[in-house]
């Protein structure tokens, strides 16, 4: 068996009082260390010298590695102003250092702007950006309505058995900690109310200011921002891993509509169960404010509900009924929207299950004060 010879290492020589240095060796990535070693060491010669030659004429071997490392010197002492020329060049050694190329990147220069003018930008972006995501919630929304629409006629491809399921995650499971929350919330409202308006004498109007702003307001807000941060991400989130594992992909090669397999099961749950958390919500923050009444300002529970019974009406209570299927929406259509705008990646699927909870808590609060608005304008 015949026997491959040892790789020369390369080597750099300086000839004829440095303006040539000769090139020896095998100048590939075998030489490792060695080979850089010697690429800056043509640099060191040729410096400070108005031009140099380099002789090829001794190496032997020459790959990639090497190639680059000779573009870099001759670049490195083009820009101290030293002309390099190359002589004795093989045609295939030639052909490599022409492909070879090096570069140096450098980034490009950022243009200094005042402070204004970045602010504004960013602020103009965000603004278009919004414009954009409220474009593409309007489109969903418009998506999921024709969806819906075709399974009422269709009714045998309408999935009772997840809506009910939903239902059960969404609706059941989370009665709970609705009723905890506001609970709390009614007793700080009470305890509050009969503090400020104590040193008035008037802290009977403790039960008007909990009964009109739990039944119109709070507890509608609440149950449907505790709802966006429960149920919602755990929306996005499912909608998202079914994205990253295509299997969403698959659902329409089988030829099903996501649209009425996943989300519309989901967003009906979320629509049939907020008014009923809702109500949950209200009772449960009227009977925390009772109890703190009762306990902390001397109105006794009969009082109480006389008191409450003169201070709202029917229409009070519905305020905060009719608000909660529209939430509900809301919450349902960008969390069905940002599942579906996962990528393939674990950190994608974060990045919207925190963008799903920020715009439906976000939105829901929006969509909170233009009911005010129009209720107000109707008197209701």
């Amino acid at each position: 068996m015949a026997l491959t010879a040892a790789p020369q290492p390369p080597d750099v020589a300086s000839r004829e009082g440095g303006a040539l240095l000769a090139l020896a060796g095998d100048w590939t990535l075998s030489a490792s260390r060695r080979l850089e070693e010697q690429a800056q060491n043509l640099v060191a010669l040729g410096a400070g010298r108005g031009f140099v030659t380099f002789d090829l004429s001794g190496v032997s071997r020459l790959d990639t590695a090497g190639a680059w490392l000779i573009n870099r010197a001759r670049q490195s002492l083009a820009k101290e102003n030293v002309g390099v020329a190359m002589a004795h060049v093989r045609p295939e050694h030639d052909i490599l250092l022409d492909e070879a190329a090096w570069r140096d990147f450098r980034p490009p220069p950022v243009p200094r702007q005042p402070a204004v003018i970045l602010l504004l930008s960013d602020l103009g972006r965000s603004v278009v950006e919004s414009l954009r995501e409220f474009y593409r919630g309007v489109s969903f929304l418009g998506e999921f309505v024709a969806a819906m629409a075709y399974v009422a006629v269709h009714p045998r491809r309408f999935r009772f058995t997840a809506l009910v399921a939903h239902i059960e995650l969404i609706g059941l499971r989370s009665a709970p900690i609705i009723i905890l929350i506001n609970l709390l919330v009614g007793g700080i409202v009470a305890q509050q109310g009969i503090f400020q308006l104590l040193r008035f004498g008037a802290s009977s109007y403790t039960v008007s200011l909990i009964g009109i702003l739990v039944l119109r307001e709070l507890g509608v807000l609440l149950t449907s921002i505790m709802i966006a941060g429960r149920s919602g991400s755990a929306i996005t989130a499912e909608i998202g891993s079914m994205k990253m594992r295509e299997e969403i992909d698959a659902l329409r090669v089988m030829g099903l509509s996501p649209l009425e397999v996943l989300i519309g099961p989901r967003i009906l749950a979320l629509v049939l169960s907020l008014p009923i958390l809702t109500f949950i919500a209200d009772m449960s923050a009227l009977f925390g404010g009772m109890l703190v009444s009762w306990s902390y300002g001397g109105i006794s529970p009969t009082a109480f509900a006389s008191l409450l019974k003169e201070a709202i009406a029917f229409h009070t209570f519905m305020v905060g009924i009719i608000k909660a299927p529209f939430m509900a929406l809301v919450i349902g259509v960008i969390a069905s929207m940002d599942g579906l705008a996962t990528q393939g990646s674990a950190e994608s699927l974060g990045r919207q299950v925190t963008a799903s909870v920020v715009k439906s808590i976000f939105m829901v609060i929006v969509l909170d004060g233009l009911f005010a608005i129009f209720f107000a304008g109707v008197d209701y």
